[in-house]
């Protein structure tokens, strides 16, 4: 069964750092691309970055390049976001999904496998 566990959101000031995690398991983890997507109220669900774990391609949205990275640990089957210089309008609800096997690289919600949300709140 495929399984897919973000953890990491909270509340935080304008200016400051989260860090997330999505745990994967169920499925061959180097063969896939995991993307970290964000849903605020009343907005369409969008690609924030991505990496591909068999090549380590990766895409960043233009309004996070330069303050958000992500890595990927594939001994422990994980991926991180690593959110610096959070601003207000990052407060959303962000998902981690992946997309394979072997499937040309890209980022888009039309990933394969999704898990649960977890909360950003950055206030000003």
């Amino acid at each position: 069964e495929v399984q897919l566990q973000a953890s990491g959101g909270g509340l935080v000031q304008a200016g400051g750092s989260l860090r997330l995690s999505c745990a994967a398991s169920g499925f061959t983890f180097d063969d896939y691309a995991i993307g970290w997507f964000r849903q605020a109220p009343g907005k369409e669900r969008e690609g924030v970055s991505c990496i591909s774990n068999s090549d380590g391609s990766t895409y960043y949205d233009m309004s996070v390049k330069g303050r958000f990275t992500i890595s990927s640990d594939n001994a422990k089957n994980a991926v991180y976001l690593q959110m610096d210089s959070l601003k207000p309008e990052d407060t959303a609800v962000y998902y981690c999904a992946a997309d394979g096997p072997l499937k040309i690289f890209s980022c888009g919600v039309h990933y394969d496998y999704w898990g649960q949300g977890t909360l950003v709140t950055v206030s000003s």
